[in-house]
């Protein structure tokens, strides 16, 4: 059942987002060659609560997971698609493709945001992913208008994945967020024009588009991972987003 979200609701998303944008922003900064994802798991915990908030995912465990989710962050490297832990021993290299991806509690309230960057100097086929899932979300967001569907938005990202010569991931998807941290519908990063569910004011999703080289599946990897089929590198962008009278609103 999706959870329609009044203005208030919309207002104390976004007091969460900002937290939530803040820390993604600072930690994008440390982000380097040689870094341990401990260190930038510690570095969000700390920024989140210091802040009022709290991780929205440490400890969370969905209908059907054997245990809570160990860190702050999702540190996911290369072909880790989301959901990379932060075990001892994990260090960025040189030209690693990193994902973060992070949520924040803050009265109540969820955000979800996450983003990707190459530590240190990457390969020009690495650098041209991260672009095109970062303009695929952009896409994506632009069609979070009242009265367009579900199918436009995953239309939006798969058309301009492909036309740049990537594969979108069909297993993972995005969802409803606010009043929890997956909440209805879940929010495909393909679909058709004008099919699927037909956006209403007072929806609230996480837009997440997750594009690879070749293979658009995923399988579980070591340490509970999702990673890509061929263990192609990997890019992830998310923003947690209102549908308003007034069109898209970015709350991260």
């Amino acid at each position: 059942m999706i959870k329609y979200k009044t203005e208030e609701d919309i207002f104390k998303i976004k007091k969460s987002g900002e937290i939530l944008h803040y820390v993604l922003e600072e930690l994008k900064k440390l982000i380097k060659p040689g870094v341990s994802a401990s260190f930038i798991d510690q570095k969000a915990y700390d920024m989140i609560t210091e802040k009022g908030g709290k991780p929205a995912f440490l400890g969370y465990q969905p209908y059907g997971a054997k245990k809570g989710f160990p860190n702050t962050v999702c540190f996911s490297i290369n072909e880790e698609v989301v959901h990379g832990t932060c075990y001892p021993g994990k260090v960025v290299k040189e030209g690693d493709v990193v994902s973060v991806d992070c949520g924040v509690i803050l009265d109540g309230y969820y955000s979800d945001s996450a983003f990707t960057v190459i530590a240190g100097p990457g390969s020009e086929k690495d650098e041209k992913m991260v672009s095109v899932c970062r303009e695929a979300l952009n896409q994506a967001i632009s069609r979070c208008i009242i009265g367009n569907t579900l199918g436009d938005i995953g239309y939006a990202i798969n058309s301009y994945v492909e036309k740049h010569g990537f594969v979108t991931v069909k297993d993972l998807v995005g969802h409803g967020v606010g009043f929890d941290l997956h909440e209805d519908p879940e929010v495909l990063n393909y679909g058709n024009p004008k099919e699927g569910l037909v956006l209403k004011e007072g929806m609230v999703i996480a837009i997440e588009p997750m594009i690879t080289y070749f293979e658009s599946y995923v399988k579980q990897g070591e340490n509970d991972a999702y990673v890509t089929s061929d263990l192609s590198p990997a890019a992830h962008f998310e923003h947690t987003i209102a549908v308003t009278k007034n069109g898209p609103l970015i709350l991260t």
